[in-house]
Order: structure tokens, then sequence, then C-alpha cells
């Protein structure tokens, strides 16, 4: 870190769900501390009366760049916009190390206390098999047909690509691969492109 900076995040981690865990504010601080000339750009990619996707992006003087994708429904929060766009950008942070990295998913349920961190930019991503394979959730797999179906993908289309990505067809993704997808998928989108 640079002289400028004296942020110690270890100071504001709280728990969630028995985890140690960096809030979005607490990024921000960290990253204007240590960047402070870091560019972030958020985009609404897609908002209906039930859900919404933000798109954020965080570029750092020295090159360093991460995108974030979030989304959240109206049936998890009543503010989802606000929670999507923190999501977004609780992911690009993390990326780009300001964030915690022990969450083991990023689709907690809506019961739970949420969190919006993911450390890694999955594009060209083989999911690494954990401990503990959890099934991806009823809510995960509908958002995937849903991105699929709105980036042109047809049936075939989507499972020759969780074969070729995963080595599985799309009913036998864990919950980790099924996020990975819906990441992938997004993220080629063109920009602009609202669905």
């Amino acid at each position: 870190m640079s002289e400028l900076s004296a942020f110690d995040p270890a100071r504001f981690l709280t728990k969630v769900n028995g985890r140690d865990y960096l809030e979005v504010k607490w990024r921000l601080v960290w990253l204007r501390t240590q960047y402070p000339d870091a560019v972030i750009d958020t985009e609404l990619m897609h908002v209906d009366a039930n859900s919404a996707v933000f798109r954020a992006r965080v570029s750092l003087p020295n090159g360093a760049s991460a995108t974030g994708w979030g989304s959240e429904a109206i049936n998890d929060f009543h503010d989802f916009l606000e929670k999507a766009e923190t999501k977004a950008l609780g992911r690009a942070l993390a990326a780009l190390g300001f964030g915690t990295q022990f969450c083991q998913d990023y689709d907690f349920g809506a019961d739970s206390q949420r969190v919006v961190d993911s450390p890694i930019d999955i594009r060209g991503f083989r999911a690494q098999p954990t401990a503990v394979r959890q099934e991806a959730t009823p809510r995960q797999m509908k958002y995937l047909q849903q991105v699929a179906r709105e980036a042109g993908l047809s049936e075939d289309d989507l499972e020759r690509r969780s074969i070729e990505s995963f080595g599985e067809p799309v009913d036998r993704l864990a919950r980790r691969e099924v996020s990975s997808l819906i990441e992938m998928i997004l993220s080629e989108r063109p920009s602009g492109i609202a669905s």
C-alpha cells in the first residue's frame, strides 16, 4: 500500500453467516484511501417491476480494472434497485482485492443475511470442486433460464455452453457453477443493451 493508505480493513469486519465480511461502504473507503483517482461507473442494465440488474466497473489509475454484476428481486428486498447496484459494486471491488474472500457463494437465501461479495472475475473460469457441493437453488435456475433467453440462447445452446465450461449439463451444475454460467452470459452482452 502507498504511504497515503492508513485504512485497516480488519477494523471494520463484521460477521455474516459466521464469516468475516467487509461491507461495501468500507471497501469504498479503502479504495478511495489507496486510490483517490479510481473511477467507478455503475449502469442499470435491466429493470422491471420485479427485478433489477446492475453492472459496475471500477478502474484504478495503474490500469487494473474489474467488472461486477448484481441482480436482486423485489420479493427479497423492497429497495432491490439499491441492493442490486451495491452487489455489483461489491463484486467489482472484491475482484480488485478490496473485500473478504470467505463467501462460498454469492446467492444466500432471502431469509438469511445476504452479502454482495464475489472474489473473482469468472470469465473463462472453471469452478473448482469444494468440500461441500451445494445444489443450485430454484431461483438461480429460473434466473439462468431468463438470462439465457434474453441473450438469445436456445436450450441446446445453454446445454452446450454448460458442458463446454463445466463438463456437466445444466441440470447437474452446482450452485457455484450456475452462478458462474450466469456471470459469463451476462458479461458477453454488448455494452448499452438492456433487457
